[in-house]
């Protein structure tokens, strides 16, 4: 388990994880602080924050199964137990927790169940009668945010009153919460974006209507247009989040704390190269 002693800024808005610790391997729990925020401000961000938390952020599960000698979910098979560490799966698909009880066989058996995973977010209840091809829909809880809560601290006096937002983060271990944090703040922004350039979108849509589909710009090529038109566009409302950077270039400008493009264009080629672990080709 980590603590950190809460300290609380007076001057630029931040956040900080205060607690962190692993209490086995499906509960992960995560205590966050974001401030100085004015009243009112931290019940706002609490709420958005602990709805995307619980459901904006995509899950891996098991969704359907299927044995050729296991009708359906409650069959008995055979002597001694299957868990998950029983399961031999592509070298693309972790396991959380290889204690995770499947089966009680009560006999000797060959055992082959094929399973179906899906990505997805929220829940899914399996419908009856939806079998296919001998296999069986299982209900499924995609959501890795087993729960979220945020509590207000205020402090100082008057007008000079002001805010410490408290976020708890619980996960199923498959992220931890810090990275639930990051993923659900992301799609916050995702959603509120289009608020910010709706009528420029339109413009271009109407404008690209009967052209064709342009192959995907590289790095240096979307700052370099960018440049061009920094004056048409409100650049401070666009984050770099919203473009599909290489994660290496992501985290090099989010370390220096570039995180709209008005803070990347603002940045001289001679600065972008005094970054660490930047290079040379990131911007020609």
């Amino acid at each position: 388990m980590v603590r950190e002693k809460v300290t609380v800024s007076t001057r630029t808005l931040q956040w900080k994880c205060v607690e962190s610790r692993v209490d086995n391997k499906r509960l992960c729990y995560g205590r966050f602080i974001l401030s100085p925020l004015i009243k009112g401000q931290a019940d706002t961000i609490g709420i958005a924050m602990r709805r995307a938390l619980l459901g904006e952020i995509e899950g891996t599960c098991i969704t359907r199964a299927k044995s050729e000698k296991i009708p359906h979910e409650y069959s008995t098979i055979g002597p001694g137990y299957v868990t998950a560490q029983d399961i031999i799966s592509p070298p693309s698909v972790e396991i959380v927790d290889n204690t995770q009880h499947i089966a009680r066989l009560t006999e000797p058996i060959d055992l082959c169940i094929g399973l179906q995973i899906e990505r997805n977010r929220g829940y899914s209840i399996k419908r009856p009668n939806n079998f296919q091809d001998g296999s069986y829909p299982l209900d499924a809880v995609f959501m890795p945010v087993r729960n979220a809560n945020h509590s207000i601290h205020s402090y100082g006096n008057g007008n000079e009153r002001q805010e410490i937002l408290f976020l708890e983060i619980w996960t199923n271990g498959s992220l931890t919460p810090k990275e639930a944090l990051h993923e659900a703040s992301r799609n916050l922004i995702d959603l509120f974006i289009p608020f910010l350039h709706a009528e420029e979108e339109t413009l271009h849509l109407e404008y690209n209507r009967h052209k064709g589909t342009l192959p995907p710009l590289t790095f240096h090529d979307r700052l370099a247009k960018l440049r061009k038109n920094k004056k048409e566009i409100e650049l401070k409302y666009i984050f770099i989040d919203q473009f599909e950077l290489p994660p290496r270039i992501y985290n090099c400008l989010k370390r220096c704390n570039i995180h709209t493009l008005l803070d990347l264009l603002n940045k001289s080629q001679k600065d972008l190269m005094k970054i660490e672990d930047f290079r040379i080709e990131d911007v020609r």
